[in-house]
């Protein structure tokens, strides 16, 4: 994985990316849990949420680091 991306002369860490995507990955994953009402079996959902969002993070991680050579 390259260090920065270049979009339109500004560099960028890939790091803000992964965690943009992971973003939008937790938020779209907390809207359907929430709708099949998940959340009453959670014990804490600030936890949870905070859990969920470093998993995201993770697999974006892992699948962006396969696809960049």
């Amino acid at each position: 994985m390259k260090g920065e991306i270049n979009i339109g002369g500004v560099f960028l860490p890939c790091l803000l990316m992964i965690a943009v995507g992971a973003f939008i990955v937790t938020a779209i994953l907390k809207k359907v849990l929430r709708r099949v009402e998940f959340y009453r079996f959670v014990w804490h959902s600030g936890l949870f949420d905070v859990a969920l969002y470093a998993l995201a993070m993770w697999s974006v991680a892992i699948i962006t680091s396969s696809i960049t050579p």
